[in-house]
């Protein structure tokens, strides 16, 4: 099957499934769309998966997480591998000193949130889930559940091993191995030196990075508007642990998708569905 589409934007982001939990298991990969970049850089080293990762399919653990909190994974993987129980192997990168390299940073966990950082070295920060911003420095970079982060590293530190670290944010979710989520830069690729480097302990900010330091390359007004809707989100634990908005949960009826009834030109929708009107005016 071939997908096509228009990209009216461009930048670093990832495809996922969306049928029930297979992107858990990993049913994803990268999507870059090539377009200039808010500060130069010499080599590009593609996308740099965060996620959090279980030794046994998510849809094995689903029955016990669906009923309360989610529980601690096992592990977490940089780029799709790392170490456990003394199997595995650390992702590794080699820098060249002196050298500015692109990497897109996206958080692909299930239930987790990260604080990114590479021992010894500052990240300049040049985009935003497909949007080109006014670059930043700064030591780590907090990427929650989706995010997408484009940085610029410059290999300027003394000549060695150094940890890359996804931070787990231990403050936010619960992982068994949370400290050890790491991999490599070297800058002798034939090194196979212990490391040894310091950086940065992961804090307990949950959030994003900082609105004020997420300026638009370009700007562009969204335009008069009027009027806050607002729905309260909340959690109800039974049977199952349901999210609603406005105390009811959403249940849709796979056979009879909203697109679907839409498509038909319906605008009556099942109780269940949860569909919140809206008054638009598309001028």
């Amino acid at each position: 099957m071939t997908y096509k589409f228009h990209a009216d934007q461009y930048g670093s982001t990832w495809y996922h499934s969306h049928f029930s939990l297979q992107y858990g298991d990993g049913l994803y990969g990268p999507l870059i769309i090539n377009g200039p970049a808010t500060a130069d850089y010499d080599e590009d080293l593609g996308v740099l998966f965060l996620s959090d990762w279980a030794h046994q399919s998510v849809f094995e653990i689903w029955d016990s997480a669906r009923v309360g909190a989610p529980p601690a994974l096992d592990t977490g993987l940089i780029n799709g591998t790392n170490t456990y129980n003394g199997g595995g192997k650390k992702f590794e990168t080699t820098f060249v000193s002196g050298k500015k390299y692109r990497i897109r940073v996206i958080n692909v966990a299930i239930e987790g949130h990260f604080q990114f950082s590479i021992d010894g070295h500052s990240l300049q920060v040049i985009a935003n889930d497909l949007v080109p911003i006014v670059p930043y420095d700064t030591d780590s970079l907090l990427v929650s559940i989706g995010q997408r982060y484009d940085v610029i590293v410059e290999a300027n530190a003394t000549p060695g091993d150094y940890w890359l670290r996804g931070g787990w944010l231990t403050a936010c979710d619960p992982n068994n191995n949370a400290p050890n989520i790491t991999g490599i830069v070297r800058y002798d690729p034939s090194s196979t030196a212990e490391l040894t480097s310091t950086g940065i302990v992961p804090g307990s900010n949950c959030g994003d990075e900082p609105l004020a330091s997420l300026v638009p390359h370009l700007a562009s007004s969204v335009g008069n508007y009027s009027g806050i809707t607002e729905e309260d989100l909340g959690i109800v634990f039974g049977n199952v642990a349901t999210w609603t908005l406005n105390s009811s949960s959403l249940y849709l009826n796979w056979s009879d998708p909203t697109n679907l009834r839409i498509a038909h030109s319906q605008s009556v929708f099942p109780t269940d569905y949860n569909v919140i009107p809206l008054d638009v005016r598309i001028i």
